[in-house]
């Protein structure tokens, strides 16, 4: 076999995609960037490199829609799970990693493939010739955003990203903040104390919220919206549309009890998550912000426990391009316009390194599949990865679309199961025992058909 694929960006999804596609015997060329062109989030060259959390959320496979994408890519061999695994640090029930040594990791593994070759460069438009991914993600430079405009005749529409900001453990007063997970959360100690939790009374809540809301923001370029995701606002967005709403969000004080003061009940939570497998760098959930950087370090230092806090990293923001998916892909996540050219990872309209990653594993794996001649069975849309394929390429509404977590929302029912909160529990587990059973038995028909084509 002569002919290579070419993958365009080395984040979640670019990696799964090499990773799939070269353990099915394709060539593969990863065409990235960085260092030599920089963004504003990335640090590294590194691929795989993790620029807003060092989460991949919930862990959680039997009642979770994450934890359920993360089994599945498990069970298919995926370099970003197991990966993730490797490095994961004490979270309560979410899957943390070290980012630093998960990037490491990941770049090594597709360095030290001899299927895999990697090439230091900008890609600036969409070739006619080759078979190619594209999974640049939310960060696609100006020129190659302006050749997917001027291909798919389609505005692109933005939204915004914000970065929570890093602080150094041993800058947190402990004699205030504590440390557990919500509920107690895990099955080891380490696990059940994964979080650091800063409380704040009534009046210390009000007087955060005014200073988030009069403190100096981030401008817009001209021509620029705020059109955020919902499951990525900055704390200022979440505070003007009402003084509580981040008392019932990421400060939310449920599940938590302050030993410092076991009979007061806090009226807010500020939490920190360990970001490195140290322990010496936590970062604050759930507070992206676009707040300037003089303003952050005065509003973060409001926060009980925090007001001697040094900052590695203060919060930033970026701006993030997607396809109109359901307009412009086809099932096999092909550019409808130019066939040879797969879309994969954010810029896809999927939400969430973990999602991302799912799109990569998917698009590695037809790209190849079509390479070899070897065509890949319909993935089953009652798993994880079908019903958000399936989102994206028809099943959303086009004109109203936007960025997308899985979520079980996206699955079809599961007939003669109760809906509500009460049968919430066992539509889950249904939902996942379904959708595991589908997967494997996909799973299954590849290594038959691969095994009947030796």
């Amino acid at each position: 076999m002569t002919q290579e694929l070419h993958i365009v960006g080395g984040g979640m999804a670019g990696s799964e995609a090499a990773w799939q596609a070269a353990n099915m015997g394709v060539r593969v060329v990863i065409h990235e960037m960085r260092p030599k062109v920089e963004t504003f989030a990335h640090q590294t060259g590194n691929l795989g490199e993790m620029v807003c959390s060092n989460s991949f959320r919930s862990d959680d496979d039997e009642q979770n829609a994450v934890g359920l994408l993360h089994w599945e890519m498990m069970q298919a061999g995926g370099l970003i799970m197991r990966t993730a695994h490797a490095h994961r640090l004490p979270a309560g029930g979410a899957l943390a990693v070290d980012r630093e040594a998960f990037a490491e990791a990941v770049t090594a593994a597709l360095h030290a493939h001899p299927n895999v070759r990697i090439s230091y460069d900008e890609v600036t438009d969409l070739p006619d010739q080759g078979t190619w991914i594209f999974a640049t993600g939310p960060l696609t430079s100006p020129d190659l955003g302006a050749a997917i405009q001027q291909e798919t005749g389609t505005d692109r529409l933005a939204f915004f990203d914000a970065i929570a900001p890093i602080v150094y453990a041993d800058s947190i007063d402990m004699s205030t903040a504590w440390l557990q997970s919500r509920y107690d959360k895990g099955e080891t100690e380490e696990e059940q104390k994964a979080y650091i939790n800063c409380p704040m009374t009534k009046d210390q809540y009000e007087a955060f919220i005014d200073a988030l809301l009069a403190a100096d923001k981030t401008e817009f370029h001209e021509g620029e919206t705020a059109g955020y995701f919902d499951g990525c606002l900055p704390i200022e967005v979440m505070a003007e549309r009402g003084r509580e709403t981040l008392r019932h969000g990421p400060m939310k004080p449920v599940g938590l009890t302050n030993p410092h003061a076991p009979d007061v009940k806090p009226w807010a939570v500020v939490q920190l998550r360990r970001d490195n497998a140290l322990g010496t760098l936590y970062n604050i959930v759930g507070f992206q912000t676009k707040m300037k950087y003089g303003a952050q370090t005065a509003v973060f230092k409001m926060i009980p426990g925090l007001q001697d806090a040094g900052f590695a990293r203060l919060g930033g923001i970026h701006r993030n391009t997607f396809l109109n998916s359901p307009t412009l892909l086809d099932a096999q996540m092909r550019l409808r316009s130019k066939p040879n050219i797969r879309f994969a990872g954010q810029v896809t309209g999927v939400e969430g390194y973990v999602e991302s990653a799912a799109m990569g594993l998917l698009a590695g794996r037809m790209a190849a599949a079509e390479l070899t001649g070897a065509p890949l069975p319909e993935v089953p849309q009652d798993t994880a990865h079908g019903a958000l394929i399936h989102h994206i390429t028809g099943g959303a509404e086009a004109k109203t679309f936007q960025p997308m977590n899985v979520n079980f929302g996206l699955f079809r029912p599961v007939d003669g199961l109760k809906g509500g909160r009460r049968g919430r529990k066992d539509r889950y587990k249904a939902y996942t025992d379904r959708a595991k059973a589908a997967w494997s038995d996909w799973l299954a028909q590849q290594r038959l058909d691969g095994a009947a084509a030796e």
